[in-house]
């Protein structure tokens, strides 16, 4: 029971990946244009993401050190700049996009214009990542972020034919009137929303936090394997509710508010209710994963002091870092782009950096140096090879796809 209670890092770092703002946006978008012809791609990416996740909570529980520390001195400091810089720049641009997602979440909620909200927003996230303790934070976040699980509902009492939508899942094609470039730039899309590279440095450095060692492997292990299928299931249900709503009607998702129609139309507005918590809670949780995230990788390649476990006079560098990651977040939502925009092309371009944090994780996780006895076994490596391939492929085709669609036009 302890252990099914021990969740909710796993549940934080799920929902904080795969239900975010863009996600929540961008898997709308598909089922709306594309219908369940991409859900494998969900699928595909939560295999991914439980592999390397598992891997990562592993080296943290065996080492007693997070996954960015142990690939800084594991390849060297030219080998983690870059997996530095690729990754910060991702957390920076998904921080950004996650502040003003809690905006437009609050506008939805209130009916206030969202630049109003984004100074709060920003002060909130800062106070809960100052004076709020770690477990308090993942277990408040996370299952207030359960709430989502309302889609499933609104899908159930919308009816719909299951047989059709089944077909349409596991016979993926391009449908008429969308072309195959789009297609696949959504695929990639999708793909890099699932794998962002912070998740695994959240999670790793979460399970430093919570200070968990060897005998705390098979805890790890419930994390991924609940947690991470959990946040596929839910954005699976975001396409889905599109796709038998949006989809017949022609409408084609561009703001949050369309996303919630489905739930809408299928639960009233109780079920809507219960979603603007579930959406304000995920696209929070998702502004503190990242910019914890943001903090932990600059602290942990410098060498500082970091961690919520030590006083923030402890880890001045580390809390003043993301501070300035916030501060520049409100600077950028400040010009008028557009959050979900800045999202949609963050998980783009993460799937350009997966291969500089994927492969160093697969190299330590089989370093006996770290891992002793518990290296990964060839199963697991032959897998991790199979998804390094699928990894490097996404990568080289990310800009090109971007470039030709017009990101998806």
């Amino acid at each position: 029971m302890k252990r099914l209670l021990g969740v909710a890092l796993g549940i934080l770092t799920a929902i904080g990946g795969f239900v975010d703002i863009g996600d929540l946006v961008t898997n709308a978008v598909v089922g709306s244009r594309f219908g369940l012809s991409l859900a494998w791609v969900v699928v595909v990416g939560v295999v991914g993401i439980c592999l390397f996740a598992n891997m990562s909570g592993r080296v943290a529980a065996v080492s007693g050190r997070a996954t960015f520390e142990v690939i800084r001195e594991r390849l060297g400091a030219r080998a983690g700049l870059a997996n530095l810089a690729a990754s910060f720049l991702i957390n920076l641009m998904t921080v950004t996009a996650e502040v003003g997602g809690i905006a437009l979440a609050l506008q939805l909620a209130m009916g206030v214009q969202y630049e109003l909200w984004i100074p709060l927003a920003i002060v909130a996230v800062w106070l809960v990542i100052w004076r709020v303790r770690f477990s308090i934070m993942e277990n408040v976040t996370g299952l207030l972020g359960l709430c989502l699980v309302v889609f499933a509902v609104a899908l159930a009492l919308l009816g719909p034919q299951w047989g059709d939508l089944l077909k349409d899942a596991l016979t993926p094609a391009v449908p008429s009137g969308e072309s195959a470039g789009s297609y696949w730039y959504y695929a990639i899309a999708l793909f890099g929303a699932a794998m962002t590279p912070y998740e695994v440095f959240f999670f790793s450095s979460g399970a430093v936090e919570e200070r968990w060692g060897p005998k705390d492997i098979a805890q790890s292990r419930i994390n991924v394997f609940i947690g991470f299928p959990l946040g596929g299931f839910l954005s699976l249900t975001i396409a889905v509710c599109a796709a038998v709503v949006l989809l017949p009607a022609g409408i084609e998702v561009v703001s949050l508010s369309q996303v919630a129609l489905p739930v809408a139309q299928g639960g009233g507005q109780i079920a809507l209710a219960v979603l603007i918590v579930g959406i304000i809670a995920a696209t929070f949780g998702a502004a503190l994963e990242t910019t914890l995230s943001s903090g932990y990788t600059l602290a942990q390649y410098f060498g500082w002091p970091w961690g919520k476990f030590r006083r923030p006079a402890e880890a001045a560098r580390f809390h003043l870092a993301m501070i300035v990651c916030l501060v520049v977040a409100g600077a950028v939502l400040a010009t008028g782009v557009d959050p979900v925009l800045v999202t949609e092309y963050s998980v783009v371009f993460s799937a350009i950096a997966l291969p500089l944090t994927y492969l160093p994780i697969m190299i330590v996780a089989n370093d006996p140096g770290y891992m002793g006895e518990r290296v990964n076994g060839r199963a697991v490596n032959v897998l991790a090879t199979v998804f390094l391939v699928i990894i490097l492929i996404a990568s080289v085709a990310a800009i090109p796809l971007m470039i030709i669609t017009g990101a998806g036009q």
